[in-house]
């Protein structure tokens, strides 16, 4: 968790975001991009402050949010599990793979482990269906999995640090 200081801080990023885009046509995507990337997701406390600085309605603000799947409006973890359960990687046991990773965690999809380190997602299709089946955690790719590879890799991630 963040202290007061660090919202603090956060939130005048956020300002200036807000102020660096507002004059923009269409700057709603631009700068709720940016504050995920300050946040690590969008609040409801976040998408209030957007939609005060830009003078328009919460609902709006939130339609977007929850339309557009790259916005989350829970906390993600240090590590980012991505589990693709599109055709090509369902076929070739993507469930299982996923099925290994809600136990190793002991977390749903959607979530994040309450230490913060990790959070666990599912997607249609990340588009590298040779590899299937597909994990991704942060920007590394991990192609032809078997649920026994799971543990393999969460132990290289519980170790870092």
């Amino acid at each position: 968790m963040c202290n007061c200081k660090e919202m603090t801080e956060k939130f005048a990023q956020l300002d200036e975001i807000i102020e660096k885009h507002k004059d923009e046509r269409g700057a709603l995507i631009p700068i709720l991009h940016e504050a995920q990337e300050v946040f690590g997701y969008l609040p409801y406390e976040v998408q209030e402050r957007i939609a005060d600085g830009l003078g328009i309605s919460m609902a709006k603000v939130y339609g977007v949010v929850t339309f557009y799947s790259q916005f989350s409006l829970k906390q993600k973890g240090k590590y980012k599990i991505n589990v693709c359960l599109g055709t090509a990687c369902y076929v070739k046991g993507a469930g299982d793979i996923l099925g290994k990773f809600l136990e190793r965690l002991s977390i749903d999809v959607g979530e994040c482990t309450p230490d913060g380190k990790f959070s666990l997602d599912s997607c249609r299709c990340i588009g590298a269906c040779g590899l299937a089946p597909v994990v991704t955690i942060n920007d590394e790719v991990y192609g032809r999995l078997t649920p026994e590879q799971v543990d393999e890799i969460m132990n290289q991630y519980e170790c870092m640090e």
